[in-house]
């Protein structure tokens, strides 16, 4: 599966920019998470870097609950087991934080 499409790239608003919103408030552009156990990553905002990564900003969920920024290829690499890599849900893009928490 392919984690950023072009389209998704298109929405998702620069680093910094929603930072006069509330959390709750934010929209998620895009949705990753592990298929084998509970972590996830909600978007809120990026930056395509110089050598064609993205740097992210948005609330990670995982062994606790915090904002943070993360890279596509840190998600790219993550491994788990029998070769299970991050997956986009495919459902998400657009919806209020809260609406997803």
């Amino acid at each position: 599966m392919k984690l950023l499409t072009k389209a998704i790239e298109k929405k998702i608003p620069k680093l910094y920019s929603t930072e006069e919103v509330a959390t709750e408030e934010k929209k998620v552009v895009v949705k990753f998470f592990t298929p084998w156990s509970n972590w996830t990553w909600f978007v809120f905002e990026g930056n395509q870097l110089e050598d064609g990564d993205w740097e992210f900003f948005g609330m990670v969920h995982g062994n606790t609950q915090e904002m943070g920024y993360f890279k596509l290829s840190e998600l790219q690499e993550i491994k788990g087991p029998f070769g299970l890599k991050i997956e986009r849900d495919r459902s998400v893009g657009g919806e209020l934080f809260k609406e997803l928490s």
